[in-house]
């Protein structure tokens, strides 16, 4: 019998299992099957989710965090006294805390509290960095308490858990609420306690010999050495990284892939996609996330992911999961668009990660107003914590498409994946050559090669000749690598030691981290964000259709390039925008368009060359339905 079969067995004698009869939606995720009209809850990822909780209670331990433990279950007392005991953190008079509401709001200023036994106690000033919950369903205020400070809680949860009071717990731990299984959480929280107090300990002692040690009369010379080698260290971290130098490998140049359903349904079971959907469209006058504006015919950017990922799951039979993760002011908004695609045959987990890169289902609100070009590290990394990406690697899951959700001409490409697998590739980003190198949307005369991260642009770079390639953001990573890099700790963390809270010191970029890491340069169709109406211009233009999905280019169109759009403040917003365009002009042939001004467009006009439309201060331009302009300069009505 394996270690993991004795593990699971003792979950099953506790009753861990056992759900109520009513399962709610979002709790389906940690659910195994029904039985006997009870819900039973996996095993497997219960596991998952309590080693991720002492994981992260582990780490808190290490940096010296306070912890706040929450029951108000009698059943539960002695059990939580004697694990208090053990560990340190008991107090007799703290006790009676636990049973008072509005403890943590009010724990900045001290005062006195009366409990429900009549005991007075005194609040603690500084509010604790953990809140471990035993019996969630009776303490739903005190976490609502803890989301409003951002205090991150570990909570035990059942099958009818409300969303309004789940989606506050960082780390949820389904389970039932059973003495046995409290008594495990408790002593696993204990064993985690003393393990790394005595890793502390052990730290503290080597820190004492290496102090003495260091306390030996030493030559001068030799005392500057090691300053001098970590300034250099420093100051030269930056030129390092930009040194560091990825293989670029053509699209064309990847081998044809075969159209064999079985064989492609067997590749497409071992990805995932996963979308960083924290884009807002505030400089466009939207008070939502980017991926959910039309771009035309009624469909959304978050439409054409879905769509693409419906088609393949039908066509193949294939399960290719999609995850969401938003910020606190795109969350509930995508949700409610995401209700059009509910009955789709896609595998669908929505998550929140907010500022502390946590993922959480709801959170606070963001210092940024748009969180663009989410970190992938971070967002990898809270998936470990979050035990999703566990539960992915249980499912066979192998790799991770990882793409900005305002990136209309992204693609699911079985061909890149089949590449990475048959190559066993760790990583792999998407890039687009630059103007300096790009003729016809291709390299031209280009060998495979490797190009330094200097060489690579990022989007909110200005481009120059410097430059030789633009990143797309849409990177492929093995599962397997980043887990090995998370469990041993090869992505470097920092805590904050007035906050407590996690922030990554590596560059914003993982590939670094990976051994076998690619790039390939994709066509540079398959960078389309939406910046601005300028883009969403094209995306609604006679130039772009949508065909399961996927953004496909007229044919029609000679030019390798989209046409260059200049609209002035008056189309910034989207809502005069669609107010000034009673039908999007035929830009096929048009190379390059500047409007400016009070214009206004009819019905059916065609734009063709070079067109500037630029009204006059105080005057107004119509443009009238049906007209065709072909390299016009407009400054007024005579001039149409």
């Amino acid at each position: 019998m394996t270690l993991h079969s004795i593990v699971i067995q003792k979950l099953l004698s506790t009753n861990a299992h056992l759900g109520r009869r009513v399962a709610t939606h979002h709790f389906k995720l940690f659910t195994y099957g029904r039985r006997n009209g009870m819900t039973i809850i996996d095993s497997d990822k219960t596991l998952i989710c309590l080693r991720n909780a002492c994981d992260f209670i582990a780490s808190l331990v290490r940096h010296k965090g306070r912890f706040m433990f929450v029951n108000t279950n009698p059943l539960f007392d002695e059990i939580v006294e004697q694990m208090t005991r053990r560990i340190g953190c008991y107090s007799p008079s703290g006790n009676a805390l636990w049973r008072t509401g509005g403890f943590l709001t009010n724990s900045c200023s001290p005062k006195k509290f009366r409990s429900r036994n009549k005991k007075i106690c005194f609040g603690p000033t500084q509010p604790p960095d953990c809140l471990v919950v035993m019996d969630t369903e009776r303490k739903s205020s005190v976490i609502q308490e803890a989301e409003k400070l951002q205090i991150p809680v570990v909570a035990l949860v059942d099958s009818s858990m409300p969303w309004e009071c789940y989606k506050k717990i960082t780390y949820p731990i389904p389970a039932n609420d059973s003495v046995q299984f409290v008594y495990l959480f408790c002593n696993m929280i204990t064993k985690t306690f003393l393990l790394e107090q005595k890793k502390l300990a052990a730290v503290k002692d080597r820190l004492g010999i290496a102090l003495v040690a260091a306390s030996a009369p030493k030559p001068e010379a030799r005392e500057e050495v090691p300053h001098i080698e970590e300034s250099k260290s420093e100051s030269d971290s930056g030129t390092e990284f930009a040194k560091i130098q990825v293989p670029i490998i053509p699209y064309e140049r990847l081998a044809p892939f075969p159209e064999d359903v079985a064989e492609t349904k067997k590749l497409l079971d071992k990805l995932v996609v996963l979308k960083l959907n924290g884009a807002l469209g505030t400089k466009m006058g939207f008070d939502g996330p980017k991926s959910t504006i039309e771009i035309g015919n009624g469909m959304t950017i978050l439409g054409l992911t879905a769509t693409q990922i419906e088609h393949l799951n039908s066509k193949y039979g294939c399960n290719v999961p999609l995850l969401l993760i938003n910020s606190s002011r795109t969350h509930d908004a995508t949700l409610k668009v995401w209700g059009k695609y509910s009955q789709s045959n896609i595998d669908f987990h929505a998550f929140e990660l907010n500022q502390n890169s946590q993922l959480r289902s709801s959170g606070e609100q963001s210092s940024n107003n748009e969180l663009v070009h989410a970190n992938q590290g971070a967002v990898i990394v809270s998936l470990m914590r979050s035990g999703m990406l566990d539960v992915l690697l249980s499912q066979g899951k192998e790799y991770v498409f990882v793409v900005n959700s305002d990136n209309a001409g992204a693609i699911i490409d079985p061909k890149i994946l089949n590449h990475l697998i048959q190559n066993k590739v760790e990583c792999c980003m998407e890039v687009r050559p630059t103007t300096s190198i790009d003729v016809n949307g291709n390299f031209v005369n280009f060998e495979e090669r490797k190009f330094q991260l200097a060489e690579i642009a990022q989007p909110s770079e200005r481009l120059s000749e410097k430059f030789k390639l633009l990143d797309t953001k849409n990177m492929w990573i093995n599962l397997n690598a980043i887990k090995t890099l998370v469990d041993t700790d090869a992505l470097k963390w920092e805590v904050d030691a007035g906050s407590s809270l996690m922030r990554e010191t590596a560059t914003s970029s993982i590939i670094q981290f990976f051994e076998n890491a690619i790039g390939i340069s994709v066509p540079s169709s398959r960078y389309f964000p939406l910046n601005a109406t300028s883009d969403l211009l094209l995306l609604q233009s006679d130039l772009y259709s949508a065909y399961n999905g996927v953004l496909i280019r007229n044919a029609a169109r000679t030019n390798p390039k989209d046409p260059s759009i200049e609209l002035g403040p008056e189309f910034d917003k989207l809502t005069s925008f669609a107010s000034r365009f009673k039908s999007i002009p035929g830009v096929v042939e048009l190379d390059s368009l500047k409007v400016a001004g009070d214009v206004w467009f009819g019905n059916g006009i065609k734009l063709k060359g070079n067109v500037s439309i630029v009204a006059r201060p105080g005057m107004r331009i119509e443009i009238p339905d049906g007209v065709v302009l072909e390299n016009k300069l407009i400054n007024g009505p005579e001039d149409i």
